[in-house]
This record gives C-alpha cells, structure tokens and sequence, in this order.
C-alpha cells in the first residue's frame, strides 16, 4: 500500500532556524524539558525529522515543543506558528496561545484581510460559566519554571491600559484603538498570563485580561469584522470563567447579544442577553439594568411586544438604583436606556417615539463619547428620513458628520454610505444638495 503523503511543516522549520538549532540538539532540548515535567523522553534527529516532514507529536510533547522555543527565542509561540495542533480545552493554557494567534493575525495588515472574511456564527458554541470557573481545580501543569513573576502592579498596568484604550476608542475611533489593543494583548498581557503569581493576583489577572480582550471584541464588531468579534469574546469568556468573574463573564454575552441583533439574528440576541441574565444573579443594579436592556431588545426583535416593554422597566427601575459610577469598559448609564428604548420602539413600528427617544438619548450623552454619537446620529437621521422628516434628518447627518470626520470607524464608515446612497432620490432639495457637498468634501479627505 503506498504511504500517505504529509504536508511538510514549515513552521516547525523556520523556529529551528531562529533557535539555530540543529534537530539533534533541539530533540535533546525537548527531552530535558520533558524530564522537568516529570516525563522520560528519548528522542533523537529521526522523531524531529518525521515532526518536520508533518507527523504531529503527541499532544504533551507538543506541549514541551512550545516551551522550548519560548524560553529560546524569549517570546510567545503558538502552536500555528509551530504548525501544530493545539488542545482544545479552555480551561487550559491554550487559552493563553489562541489568544495569541488572535491577536497577531489582528495586528498584522497582510492577515487582517483573512480575518475580516470570516463568517459570523450564529449558532456558536458559548462555553459555560460553571464548566470554565474551576476554583477547587490545582493550576495546570506548565513544563519548567516559568522566568518571570506577577504582582498587582501588573494587573493595574493592564487596568489602566483598558481604560486609555477606550478613552482612545471614544476620541478618535475603532481603527486607532484596536491595533493597539492587540498588540498589548500580544506583546504585554500574554507574558504576564503564563507567569508565576499569587492565586488572588493571577485571578485578577485572568479577569483585566478578559476586560481588555472583550473590548477588543467590542471593537472588532463596531469594526463590521463580526467573526474576529465573536473570537474575541469567546476568548473574553474563557478568561473571565477561569478568574470566577461573573460581572465579566454576564457582561460579554450581553456583547454577542447586540452583535447578533445588529446583524438581525433576533432569537439568537434573546437566548444570548437570557444566557447572560443568568450568568450574574447576584449582578449589580447597573449590570442588571445593562442586560435587561438589551432582553427588551431582543424580545421585541422576536415580536414579544409585551415581555419587550416589560423589561425596559425593570432595566429603568434597576438604573435608578445604581449609584453614579461610571465604567470605561461594558458601561451602561441613562444614554444607553434611552437608546434602548428607541430600538424598541423602532422594532414595534413606532418609529416617531423612537426618532424622541433617540434625540433625548443624543440629549444626555457625555460630551467625549464620539463614537457612540456619531452612531446614534447616522440612526437618528435614517429613522428621520423614513417618516418624510428630510430637513431633520440632513441636519442630523450634519452631526453626523462633525463627528465623522474625526474618527477612524467602519461602522461610520457605513453610515457615510448609507447617507449617500439615501440621498440620491432628494436631488431637488436644496438642504440636500448642500450637505451632499460637504460629504463629498469629508469623503475626499477620508479617502
């Protein structure tokens, strides 16, 4: 029988250059890390030439395989790099390693393109808070020792990092922030995830990381890549099981929620804004308030009129309950409500409550949130323009623009298109005229 030919594993070959190793030294490298995990290896260059000719190891060699080029060449690998297959357990560091390929691919321009050709999945799997959280579980095995130790200072660095990203977010739009989410995520948090720490500072750890990488997630959608954002935020799950944050963990689902009703998939933004109701029942008036606003939504995408309206309640008497706070990452104040209130009403054909509520929402909303105002006007004007108000919504298109212009945004981006495009059957109107002058002057600049 003729043997099956394998794919050589040029990744595999091209670390070995880096290392400058041969395949006999690295086999004797991967047997040394090996005993220190308590294993008895005997591998010489016939087992790394058949890894190299596209055999896979076993799944703990693969393991020692990782390691080894991580302490050589002083940085992360992952297993795609490597051209291995990795484990697929969450719980695991693995989680650590995917993250990482995420993040790469994301900084990267040559890959970027791939990513944002993903398919959204609307029937994904949502790995479950209690299957994640394992407080009881010893720590997984780590060949070796690991070269660096953690302490708060790190976690705070990440914290404070979060809070400048969204800052930047808000200010000058998705396509600053996230690159530099994801490299931070690479570059920093990674390292620091696989280091020694105490167990209370390597759950605070797991849980800065999980905020950050959801706000990479929350960036991705607004982004329109929906699948790099539902990648991101499984990963934001996984992180937050494993550090037992359910406020994190209640608050990504909330996340793939409003990505699953702004891509129109209403029954699958009710199961997942359910799912995170669930996750948290012992969440905070804000975060209560948070996910019932977004159940509203999706009950009334699925036609359930009254559940819609009666969640919208609960979520207005929960707000009221919150203190004055105010989070940069997952934050939910009056500004939101509204803006929920007006899908609602959008959803059940009362589109001149919906134009009140929204402008009331834009009324209250924080002087520095750009991105979000730029969003809420592009919606603002559409709405306007389908009930014949055209004056109004040139004039919010106008504001629409202020913000616009500023800002590095694919979902404004979008809006720009959908404002040209709308605008067209109105040539006769001067208003109109005049504003699509100034979209043509916006767009060259943008362009």
């Amino acid at each position: 029988m003729a043997q099956r030919s394998r794919t050589p594993n040029t990744g595999l070959s091209t670390l070995l250059e880096q290392a400058g190793w041969s395949r006999s030294q690295f086999a004797s490298i991967v047997n040394r890390v090996g005993a220190e995990a308590g294993l008895v290896l005997k591998y010489g260059q016939p087992a790394v030439s058949q890894w190299v000719a596209g055999h896979q190891p076993r799944p703990q060699v693969r393991a020692l395989i990782i390691e080894a080029f991580e302490r050589k060449l002083a940085r992360p690998v992952t297993y795609a790099e490597a051209g291995l297959t990795g484990s697929a357990d969450p719980a695991s560091p693995d989680t650590v390693r995917d993250l990482v390929d995420l993040g790469r691919a994301d900084m990267d321009p040559t890959r970027r393109r791939v990513l944002a050709a993903g398919v959204f999945s609307a029937a994904l799997a949502i790995p479950s808070f209690p299957a994640l959280a394992r407080a009881d579980s010893p720590e997984p095995i780590r060949p070796g020792k690991a070269t660096t130790r953690i302490g708060q200072a790190q976690v705070t660095a990440v914290e404070a990092m979060t809070d400048r990203i969204a800052d930047i977010l808000d200010e000058l739009g998705a396509g600053h922030a996230r690159p530099m989410a994801a490299a931070f995520l690479v570059n920093t948090v990674a390292p620091w995830l696989k280091a020694e720490a105490a167990a209370p500072v390597r759950r605070s750890m797991l849980a800065a990381a999980s905020d950050l990488v959801y706000l990479t997630g929350w960036m991705a959608m607004y982004e329109r890549q929906h699948r790099l954002g539902q990648d991101y935020y499984v990963s934001a799950l996984k992180l937050a099981g494993e550090a037992e944050e359910h406020v994190t963990y209640c608050r990504t689902l909330r996340g793939m929620s409003l990505q699953a009703s702004n891509l129109g998939y209403g029954r699958r933004a009710l199961e997942l804004a359910d799912s995170a109701a669930e996750a948290a029942p012992a969440a905070g008036p804000r975060l209560v308030a948070f996910v019932r606003g977004q159940q509203a939504h999706g009950a009334a995408m699925v036609g359930d009129k009254r559940q819609a309206f009666a969640r919208l309640r609960e979520a207005e008497e929960a707000l009221a309950q919150a203190d004055d706070r105010r989070d940069s990452v997952g934050g939910y104040d009056r500004t939101a409500y509204l803006f929920h209130v007006a899908h609602v009403q959008h959803e059940t054909k009362d589109v001149p409550g919906s134009v009140r509520t929204l402008r009331e929402s834009i009324r209250v909303q924080p002087v520095n949130e750009r991105q979000g105002r730029m969003h809420a006007y592009g919606l603002l004007a559409q709405r306007q323009l389908s009930i014949g108000h055209v004056e109004a919504a040139c004039e919010s298109w106008d504001r629409f623009l202020d913000d616009y212009e500023g800002l590095s945004s694919a979902r404004g981006d979008e809006h720009f298109e959908v404002m040209t495009m709308r605008l067209r059957s109105y040539g006769t109107v001067r208003r109109v005229r005049d504003l699509r002058e100034r979209a043509r002057h916006v767009g060259s600049l943008k362009g």
